[in-house]
């Protein structure tokens, strides 16, 4: 760390650099924090995790007990020692009048504000929250067991929640008017997980129980794309000039596929000036031919590809890297994959073998510069390389299975909830060029 600083005196090493090998070596270092406790008040597994994405200091989370708790991560209530102890500001249960009656399987702030919350539970309902009154504003009934909550950050044109459950539709919840003003039919199972575009405020990600990972245009009817897990590339996207060199070639066959159509057309417009036109046509007074229809309608309902999987069995997890070009997708058939957003191909990086959740929801991270990927895997929670699929850390702390992962990007710092009740805080190791650095400052102020 010192040689980074001296380089940086000197001129030798860019300001972003600096600060990206700064962040880095706080994540490979991460070790389950030893100043920093968060009393949890739940009585059940904590299913979910979310940081207020406004200020990055209130921190949310939701548990089988139905019951939601907030918790100022940036103010300790007290301290035991060296060891700041994190109470919840508040929390809501069964006992509160229009608290949920199951467990709460999702828990996210509205992007915008922590005015709002929202949580979702197996009781069927959509509960979203004033946050100073602790009282429900907005409530909605949904056909099955919730799975997944999500709001898009980008948006500016809607206030929808997209609610995952059981039943085989997505649903898309209308803040403003208290209506559902969208329902996504394609799956054919239940839908466990839910994730908005990085890069749209319009594009949402569905996983189902059925295995299949879709993409949804909420501007248009049906899904546009289906990932399908034999459709691969090997690693990153290949270069601008290889794909630039893809869209010619397929620009010049569409072109050459038109000229032969319009070639036909011209053809049969003389057959019928000469007289034909008279004879009865076996095409006439029919519908158009299945091409047109194939135009008219959106490309997802009719493709080969409506049948394609991406994981055997359950999509359980789906996160979006921060640059909003890869999709992470977790499935019961304990593999994890990465996807090309673009392409919408299977990369084939290889991650590790892991054992992960079958019947229930995980909720995955990525590091800042999304270099690893953070994995609930049983009762431990490992960080794997983004590219090379090797894992580089294995955190053990949590007694029971861990079902949820957030990395804070402001105090970098990984959460993790679980099965044990808990909420464990994961924080940079403390080492000794920090505590000469914290010595020499003391001294520096006993000085003056």
């Amino acid at each position: 760390m010192w040689k980074d600083i001296r380089d940086r005196e000197a001129g030798k090493l860019r300001p972003n650099s600096f600060a990206n090998r700064v962040k880095s070596d706080r994540v490979s270092s991460l070790q389950l924090s030893n100043h920093k406790d968060i009393v949890s008040p739940h009585r059940g597994s904590v299913n979910s995790l979310q940081v207020d994405l406004t200020e990055g200091r209130y921190l949310l989370s939701g548990a089988s007990d139905a019951s939601a708790a907030v918790f100022d991560i940036q103010r300790a209530s007290h301290s035991e020692g060296l060891i700041a102890k994190y109470q919840c500001l508040f929390a809501v249960d069964k006992q509160h009048e229009h608290g949920h009656k199951y467990a709460i399987s999702s828990a996210i702030w509205y992007p915008i504000d922590t005015g709002l919350f929202v949580t979702g539970s197996y009781d069927h309902h959509i509960n979203v929250w004033d946050t100073n009154t602790t009282q429900v504003v907005v409530n909605f009934k949904l056909p099955g067991k919730v799975y997944r909550t999500a709001m898009s950050s980008l948006a500016t044109s809607h206030m929808l929640i997209a609610a995952g459950t059981e039943d085989v539709q997505v649903r898309l919840c209308d803040i403003s008017s208290g209506a559902f003003s969208h329902t996504l039919s394609g799956h054919r199972d239940g839908v466990m997980s839910v994730e908005w575009s990085a890069s749209s405020e319009w594009v949402l990600i569905t996983g189902g129980c059925d295995g299949a990972i879709r993409f949804w245009d909420i501007r248009r009817a049906g899904c546009f794309r289906v990932l399908d897990q034999s459709q691969s590339q090997l690693g990153r996207r290949p270069p601008i000039s290889g794909w630039t060199a893809n869209k010619l070639s397929t620009s010049k066959s569409h072109l050459a596929s038109q000229g032969s159509n319009m070639k036909s057309r011209i053809l049969h417009k003389k057959l019928a000036t000469n007289g034909n036109a008279t004879k009865p046509s076996s095409t006439t007074g029919k519908l158009p031919a299945k091409g047109s229809t194939r135009q008219r309608l959106h490309p997802g309902l009719l493709s080969s590809q409506d049948r394609a999987v991406s994981h055997y069995g359950a999509v359980t997890g789906l996160k979006v890297t921060g640059d909003g070009m890869y999709l992470l997708s977790a499935g019961s058939d304990s593999r994890l994959k990465l996807w090309d957003v673009e392409s919408g191909c299977n990369t084939l990086v290889n991650y590790e073998t892991v054992r992960l959740h079958t019947n229930k929801p995980l909720q995955l991270a990525t590091s800042q510069d999304s270099a690893l990927v953070f994995a609930p895997c049983m009762a431990n929670i490992k960080a794997f390389d983004m590219w090379t699929g090797k894992a580089s850390l294995t955190l053990s702390g949590h007694y029971e299975a861990v079902n949820c992962c957030l990395y804070s990007f402001q105090d970098q710092e990984l959460y993790t909830g679980g099965n044990d009740r808990q909420i464990l805080v994961w924080s940079p190791s403390r080492d000794s060029t920090e505590l000469d650095w914290e010595s020499s400052a003391d001294k520096d102020n006993w000085s003056d």
